[in-house]
């Protein structure tokens, strides 16, 4: 459906839920027509439900038992893929996530993400669950934000971090969720101070959304690595497969788990500690570098405000390992030498950057997340 968030997506998303109403498949508004065309055309709903009415869709595929949501998602690879998601699990979710965060009867949320990006359709769940009604912002206004007059809120590091440049008071909160992308211990640390009390969330659309919160489970979710230190997810909150794509599912599955594209570690209490994406990693003169942990020393440093590192072609080296930061005092950006000085002291000497780009904003995707091939696009060429 082409529906903004809003009481007409809620009332679908209900239905679908309880039983009574099909599956649904949120559409951005924004999205331009041929894009919208080519989602059709790649998950094959039965109708098309806009603000003007419902147009009915030829060859519609009969989705999995139970689904209630589809989320659609071209992932770290751009090949769409639509996840199916059944009410079971993400009702599980929901429960799970209101009894981490302790949250209290008549609890509101603000939903201030894309009802059509996991993240944003969870909030829609968890006050459906709740039994509340949710806060609807269209797009996100720091301004506004601390003043919704609701207790609970899901945001990415780059809305914390405009709060808290804004001097916003996290305390009207009861819970932040963080997630969409890895969030800075200093950032984490302003937050506190600020009295967030903040909950950092790892997961995605096939588990719908995050099932890891501070490095632990949510109840009833599973969790492991394989030998190469590949991140498994399982339980109750994983997704039934991608719409018409068993070929895509298959690829994923390593039995009951859910491999993720994602790398990890414990830390000595059992804490997951994510180093990042598997595609991320960059060959630089035969050295594998997560870009994920360097981006993490980076943005320990106190002139660094925002970083994301990644790898760009490079005739000698392959790839050349590209920090992109923001600086915490513009007036002052962080120079090359003391960034890879930095970064030698905690990592290995390969995986200082040799290139620095300071910009005044990270880019971003529509859910959040820094847009990475933007980024490895960008700059100078070798």
């Amino acid at each position: 459906m082409r529906l903004p968030a809003g009481p007409r997506l809620l009332e679908l998303l209900a239905r679908a839920l309880g039983g009574s109403g099909p599956a649904v498949i949120p559409v951005s508004p924004a999205l331009p027509d041929a894009a919208v065309d080519a989602l059709l055309g790649a998950v094959r709903p039965h109708e098309l439900i806009t603000e003007d009415g419902t147009v009915p869709l030829p060859d519609g595929g009969a989705a999995a038992p139970d689904t209630a949501l589809i989320i659609a998602t071209s992932g770290s690879t751009g090949e769409p893929k639509a996840v199916e998601l059944s009410a079971s699990a993400l009702i599980h979710s929901a429960k799970a996530t209101l009894e981490r965060i302790g949250a209290r009867p008549g609890d509101r949320w603000l939903c201030t993400l894309p009802a059509d990006h996991i993240a944003g359709a969870q909030v829609l769940v968890r006050s459906l669950v709740a039994g509340t009604d949710p806060v609807i912002h269209e797009r996100f206004d720091v301004a506004a934000t601390p003043g919704a007059g609701v207790r609970h809120v899901s945001l990415v590091p780059t809305q914390l971090r405009r709060l808290l440049d804004a001097g916003a008071d996290l305390s009207v909160f009861g819970s932040i969720l963080l997630g969409g992308a890895a969030a800075p211990e200093p950032l984490l640390a302003e937050a506190a101070k600020a009295g967030g009390r903040v909950f950092t969330t790892y997961g995605m659309s096939e588990t719908c959304g995050g099932c890891v919160y501070d490095g632990v489970p949510l109840s009833g979710v599973r969790l492991s690595l394989t030998d190469e230190g590949r991140i498994r997810l399982g339980g109750a909150t994983l997704f039934s497969g991608y719409r018409l794509r068993p070929d895509l599912t298959a690829e994923v599955r390593d039995g009951s788990w859910f491999l993720t594209g994602d790398l990890g570690a414990f830390h000595a209490d059992g804490r997951l500690r994510v180093r990042g994406r598997v595609d991320d990693v960059i060959n630089t003169g035969g050295e594998k570098v997560v870009a994920g942990e360097v981006a993490a020393v980076l943005a320990r440093h106190p002139s660094v405000a925002e970083a994301v590192v990644v790898g760009r072609p490079d005739r000698e080296w392959g790839e050349r390992v590209t920090a992109v930061v923001t600086a915490a005092d513009p007036a002052r950006p962080p120079a090359l030498a003391d960034l890879r000085a930095w970064v030698r002291g905690e990592l290995p000497s390969y995986a200082a950057p040799h290139e620095l780009e300071v910009l005044p904003e990270i880019p971003l995707l529509s859910s959040g997340k820094p847009d990475r091939r933007a980024l490895r696009e960008a700059g100078p060429r070798p």
